[in-house]
Order: structure tokens, then sequence, then C-alpha cells
């Protein structure tokens, strides 16, 4: 289900690496770690072990873990905690990822369907960064895209001389105008024209499908359109089409519960930091963008990603489909590296699922 940015074969470890010990070890410092935080010591651990050890030896095991780079020790004295590599090789090799409890499920598909209750795909998006927050006390994010709204009208009105104002309906009843630039001279029967062939053509489609159509209308010769008319069509997609940053969104909700079970000074400033990441949201973009090439959930530990490498967050994202099939948008949660990720991986990916399942038509 889940494909990450740093496959196993980079972190140069391997699970034949470990004996039978080490594992069970590693296993329970990183459980351990990723349930309180603190660091596991040797005598702690020689109390828990199935096989019985005493603390030296699992002394022993544990230089060896950490010389392998899977661990590491705050103090001299203290005990170990995984390191960045240790939580990747943990979450790619050891972990058992199970299906999602039907009580989770049953919370997720009801949330979501209500939210749909005649709202707008963002409100739906909304919600969705909402709920997920709430059942991972992370901060929830969705990246979508602007023109991924399914439309119902189209109107023309003229502005000046040589530029015309748009006025696109979409299904959910939101409407947005955009300003585009027309040929000097142009009749009104043009601007008419232009909005009747489209609107033919525009139920239910998003602007990529109806780009898609129209391109394909005129390179076959099937669009019977003057010069002028397929003029204004073609300024009207060059505008809607966008490609600068505006024609993302980001939402964010929950950050509030990225304060919690705060420990050190070092912490807060890690949130600090992780927090003006999310309000300068052109690299936020960015790094969820990747994800929108690739299927399955996708795990960003740490410096893994160099938005992320000063705040230590971990980032675990999906990617949600237009009826049509096509990645639109992901979501997902971006919280401490302690996530408990065998439970937040697989709530991410079923939310994903739902939302895609609710854009089918």
């Amino acid at each position: 289900m889940a494909s990450h940015d740093v496959p196993i074969g980079a972190t140069q470890v391997s699970l034949a690496a470990l004996n039978e010990r080490s594992r069970e070890i590693f296993r329970q410092i990183v459980e351990s770690y990723l349930t309180t935080g603190e660091p596991v010591g040797s005598r702690n651990l020689s109390r828990i072990l199935t096989t019985p050890l005493s603390p030296a030896s699992v002394r022993n095991v544990m230089s060896d873990l950490e010389h392998l780079g899977l661990l590491w020790a705050p103090h001299t004295s203290a005990g170990r905690l995984p390191t960045e590599l240790g939580l990747r090789f943990f979450v790619d090799a050891l972990m058992q990822i199970g299906d999602l409890p039907e009580h989770d499920r049953s919370s997720i598909e009801a949330q979501v369907a209500a939210a749909r209750n005649g709202q707008s795909l963002e409100n739906v998006l909304t919600e969705a960064s909402q709920m997920l927050s709430g059942l991972t006390r992370s901060a929830g994010i969705v990246l979508t895209a602007k023109n991924n709204v399914r439309l119902k009208h189209i109107e023309f009105v003229r502005l000046e001389p040589e530029r015309a104002l748009a006025v696109l309906v979409a299904e959910d009843g939101q409407v947005e105008n955009r300003v585009l630039n027309v040929p000097a001279g142009l009749p009104a029967s043009s601007l008419i024209e232009a909005a009747n062939f489209l609107n033919a053509r525009i139920r239910g489609k998003s602007l990529p499908e109806l780009r898609t159509e129209i391109e394909k209308a005129l390179e076959e010769g099937r669009a019977e359109l003057d010069e002028l008319t397929q003029k204004i069509i073609s300024a009207g997609f060059a505008s809607w089409s966008g490609g600068d940053g505006d024609d993302r969104k980001l939402i964010v909700r929950g950050q509030a519960h990225l304060l919690e079970d705060l420990k050190a000074a070092e912490d807060l400033e890690r949130v600090r930091s992780l927090f003006d990441a999310l309000e300068a949201q052109r690299g936020v973009i960015d790094l969820l963008g990747r994800a929108e090439r690739a299927d399955g959930v996708r795990i960003f530990i740490g410096s893994e990603n160099k938005l992320f490498s000063l705040s230590g967050s971990s980032t675990i994202i999906a990617p949600y489909r237009d009826g049509a099939g096509r990645i639109i948008g992901v979501l997902g949660v971006i919280g401490p590296t302690r996530l408990n990720y065998a439970r937040v991986i697989p709530m991410v990916d079923y939310t994903a699922r739902m939302v895609t399942r609710l854009l089918q038509p």
C-alpha cells in the first residue's frame, strides 16, 4: 500500500543484517519511542524481552544497532532512541500495517459522506482535513487544484474593448470570475457564440477535460467557429489553465495538535519551524505535489524532505482521484516523527479512497 521516497536499499541496512534478537530489541526501542518519546535503557529492555538477556548483552546489541546508524544516545548514560534512518527501516521492514478497525472505517465513511451533503468539493476536503487531524492528533493537510471543479455554465461579459469577463458556474454552486484579453473590435455575437459552443459541452466536466475535448474538436474540424470566436476560447483556456502559484490550494487544519505533549524547548522550536513552513505554503505545495506522481501512500520522515529537515516532522499523504481516475490532489497529516505510523498510514489511505469514491459520477 505504501510507497516511500527512500527505498530500503538506500538505508544500507537490510533485514538480513539483524538477527532475531537484534530485531526484537530494535522493535521494542522504536515502539516505546513512538508511544512515549523517551529513550529506552538496557535494564528496562532486559525485563520485557521475550528471550531473557542480561542488561550487558542488551547493551552490546544496542551498540551494534547504533553502529548501523539505527539508534543514537541523547546522553552517554541514557538509553537509546531511533534515528530517522532507524524509523525509516522500521516503517519499511518491520512494521506490521493491518486493516483499519471497523469503527475507524465507519467514522471516516460517515464524516466524509456527511460533509458531501450539498457542499462544495473544497468544503468536503476541508472536513476531511479536520477529521484526519482529530483522529491522528496531528495537522491535517489537503492539496487540491482549483480547476478540478465540475462546471455547469459559462458566460462572457465585455468589460473594455480588449478585455472580457468570463463567469464560470460550477455544479456545486461556486462562481468564479476571470478576466481575459480579447481581440480589439470583437463583435458581441462572437462572445455569445463562444459561450454557446462551450455550454453545449461543459456540463459535468472540469476545465482540463473541457480543454481536451475542445482542442480535439478544433483539430478534427468538427467545430465550425469563426477565427475570432476561436481566439476567445483559446484566450479563456490560456487564462484558466493557470500554471501559476494560484492554481493550487493548500488546506491545513488542526495545527494546535502539534503543540500537545511538548517536552522541551527544542520541541517548541521544532514546532515553530514547522508552523513557519506551513505558513510559507509554496514549499509545502511543491512537496505534496510530488505525491501526485505515484500511487499509494507516501511517507516522508524528517530530513528525507528538505522542507521539514529543521522541524523533524513526518508527513503521510495519499492521492485522491476524480471520476475519470486521474489524481487531482493529495491529503494526509503532518506531525512529529513519532507518529503512530501503523495506525495513521491505513487511516490516510482509507480517507483518500473515500474522497475518491465521492468524486465518482
